[in-house]
């Protein structure tokens, strides 16, 4: 049986009850922060794990620190603790396999130099303000969620106001039960920003776990390729690539991004406005996620 839901707007109650597709326009965006919205190429955490690894004894690579990237960063440890490369090398330095007390001792060193590494890297992508900007004009709320706890995104939140950007909402996995690609960060954006149905809010990430969590979540979901951890490099690094080079990086990103669902997969931030768009063109048609 449909229960009528109670909505006050202004000065009368809205009694809504959800029979018919919804064919309203998007009402908000979740971005992701690292790779998405700020630190282009998405170089602060992997300088962390990189880091924090080495401290214990272990050498680890780059690629090695990238591929769990989206996860919440505890369970980023965990899954860098399941590749054979990583454990071997455990197991020759410290003469044993990874256990969960070794998870936490590598995290006991990835707390607090990511709270004062990530800071180096809080400029804003080109077209994040751009964007946000043109969807508060329409009336769009910006959502936002993170691998990163709450400790960490602190500090981070404060300077990337002082650089022009301040979402509406933050959710950290240390806020809800479980981080990616569960969809409790999309669902409490969604609470905090007062808005229904979850077809009507579109997730903008630049990892697996993202398009997932989003799918997870019911909403349309953007991948970007160009800015975020799948690349890997800076926005320097990308100029001085040889454009065939790129065009073919891109698209290999591109096919790892739809092949984890994501309904668009677009270069970065500056393209996602006119996907938003598009996607209130399919709304108005009765189609969702």
């Amino acid at each position: 049986m449909n229960e009528p839901i109670e909505k006050e707007r202004g000065s009368f109650m809205e009694i809504f009850v959800r029979n018919k597709p919804y064919t309203g326009p998007v009402q908000a965006v979740v971005l992701d922060w690292a790779g998405t919205a700020v630190d282009y190429g998405c170089m602060g955490p992997v300088a962390v794990f990189i880091e924090a690894f080495h401290r214990l004894g272990i050498e680890v690579t780059a690629a090695e620190a990238r591929l769990p990237m989206g996860l919440m960063k505890k369970d980023h440890v965990r899954a860098m603790f399941r590749m054979p490369t990583v454990v071997a090398h455990w197991e020759r330095v410290h003469g044993s396999s990874p256990e969960e007390k070794d998870v936490e001792a590598v995290y006991d060193y990835v707390q607090p130099l990511m709270v004062s590494t990530i800071l180096r890297y809080a400029d804003p992508i080109p077209g994040l303000l751009d964007a946000t900007a043109q969807w508060r004009a329409r009336g769009v709320k910006i959502g936002s969620c993170t691998g990163y706890t709450l400790a960490m995104m602190q500090p981070l939140l404060h300077e990337v106001r002082k650089r022009g950007y301040s979402p509406d909402s933050l959710v950290c996995p240390s806020d809800v039960p479980a981080g990616r690609p569960y969809p409790w960060m999309c669902y409490q954006n969604a609470i905090n920003l007062q808005v229904y149905p979850l077809e009507a809010m579109v997730k903008i990430g630049d990892t697996v776990s993202d398009i997932q969590e989003g799918l997870n979540a019911g909403m349309w979901t953007i991948g970007v390729s160009r800015t975020g951890n799948e690349l890997g490099l800076t926005e320097a690094e990308v100029a001085r690539l040889e454009p065939a080079v790129l065009k073919a990086r891109l698209e290999s990103i591109r096919d790892r991004l739809q092949a984890a669902g994501a309904h668009y997969v677009v270069e970065g931030i500056w393209d996602c406005p006119a996907v938003v768009e598009e996607i209130n063109e399919r709304l108005a048609r009765g189609e969702r996620p």
